[in-house]
């Protein structure tokens, strides 16, 4: 559980979402437990609820500036630090990255980032001797912090070097530069509607991508945006909202989403008319799932299983079956910046060998002449290209059905030569990095023959 330090009742106003903020990133940093686990649910920080709305936001806002700056703010705390950031009161250094990164990127004042992170450190028993450290590195900070920025490529130092190494070898030395330039910027939301894009872009203050994505900037609780009581649109990356439209016209058709939660693939395959079944091994995410259904007025068949396990009672057959597949996820750092530091090169495999089965499962389960929509939402080839390739391989009665410009309102850029979808961070440009950007997703149509 995360550490539970509270505020006494006359703290200094500001300084319970810094010590929250300290307590998360420990827990990503140290203790390798995911933002979602932390902010949302059973497991959430329980100081959390004593927080104004203001200072919750502020808090995630500095979490996230935090992690997708790391590499960075590292950088820059080493060459202030003739020691190195102490280890043994890691209230200490969590005090210094928040300081420096409210200094270095958020409109706080720089009086304030440094007297709040002293504060923080203060009361620490083990941190409270380093308080004369933390006030002078974060008081140079604000004077030579920029400087130290640029003179290095920031955007490289942000990404893992495992990570940058493989998207250089993938993609080439440009594009991973760009898609560790475009992760460095907090994303839009992206809303995907029921109906009438361009009146929600309009009431949302955002615009509507060619896809059909409503893109705003607007900051704040979701649930108290217009729309989203009434169930008119679900949040989801305009990326994410592609592999569930490669099927087509799904109206009356039987689809199955074997690894459906938080649901907004199940919802798009719904709301288009399909009788769709939705499973997922977590009771807490089909409990979502069925909660979000609900507030959207759709219908779907909610399952808890093991999608690798379960077998359809009605022995029909499916006319179609979407695998969006357990993955490193290393296409949703621009939204999930702790994924870039929970997970190891190693993970992949154990990742790919999942993905294999749901795949044969998904083929299993799949009438002739069905089609198989697979899709990942990382940019790593083995859980997308190769995974795909080694079960054409494998399995002669399926083949592929490229995906042509049609299928992806004309965005050619996101389309491999064997017809396969793969987005990258940097697509989808803008004059303003926040609206520019979609997450890497790999997607592959198949039909059974």
């Amino acid at each position: 559980m995360p550490s539970t330090r509270f505020a006494p009742p006359t703290e200094v106003p500001g300084l319970a979402a810094r010590r929250i903020t300290a307590d998360i990133l420990d827990g990503v940093l140290h203790k390798h437990r995911t933002l979602d686990e932390q902010l949302d649910g059973a497991a959430a920080h329980p100081g959390l609820k004593t927080l104004a709305d203001r200072d919750r936001a502020l808090m995630r806002r500095l979490v996230a500036t935090i992690l997708r700056r790391l590499g960075t703010l590292g950088h820059v705390l080493s060459r202030l630090l003739d020691r190195g950031i102490p280890t043994d009161a890691p209230r200490a250094q969590s005090a210094l990255l928040i300081g420096a990164a409210q200094i270095l990127w958020m409109d706080v004042p720089d009086h304030a980032a440094v007297d709040l992170s002293v504060r923080l450190v203060q009361s620490d028993r083990r941190a409270a001797k380093y308080a004369g450290l933390v006030n002078a590195v974060l008081r140079r900070c604000a004077r030579e912090g920029q400087p130290l920025i640029d003179e290095v490529r920031a955007e490289t130092l942000d990404i893992p070097a495992w990570l940058m190494a493989r998207w250089t070898t993938h993609y080439g030395e440009s594009n991973a530069k760009a898609i560790a330039a475009a992760i460095g910027y907090e994303p839009s939301l992206d809303l995907t509607v029921k109906s009438d894009a361009a009146q929600w872009a309009t009431r949302l203050h955002g615009e509507t991508l060619s896809t059909g994505t409503v893109r705003t900037l607007l900051q704040g609780s979701v649930t108290m945006l217009p729309g989203f009581s009434e169930g008119r649109w679900w949040v989801q990356d305009a990326a994410a909202a592609m592999p569930a439209q490669l099927f087509g016209d799904v109206a009356g058709r039987r689809i199955v989403d074997l690894c459906a939660a938080p649901g907004g693939k199940t919802a798009q395959l719904a709301h288009a008319g399909a009788d769709v079944t939705a499973i997922d091994r977590s009771p807490n995410r089909v409990a979502r799932l069925r909660e979000n259904l609900g507030r959207l007025s759709l219908n779907a068949r909610a399952l808890v299983a093991d999608a690798t396990e379960w077998q359809d009672d009605s022995g029909e057959g499916f006319d179609g079956v979407l695998v969006d597949a357990p993955c490193s996820a290393t296409g949703t750092i621009r939204r999930h910046p702790d994924v870039a530091w929970l997970k190891q090169e190693s993970d992949i495999a154990a990742l790919t060998t999942l993905q294999r089965r749901l795949l044969q499962k998904a083929v299993a389960l799949l009438k002739p002449g069905g089609t198989l929509v697979y899709c990942t939402c990382s940019l790593e080839p083995e859980e997308g290209e190769h995974a795909v390739n080694t079960l054409l391989t494998s399995e002669p009665g399926m083949r592929r059905a490229p995906i042509d410009a049609s299928d992806v309102a004309g965005l050619t850029d996101i389309l491999t030569s064997d017809g396969d979808l793969r987005t990258l961070p940097c697509h989808l440009p803008h004059d303003d990095p926040r609206l520019g950007g979609l997450d890497g997703f790999y997607a592959a149509r198949l039909i059974k023959s």
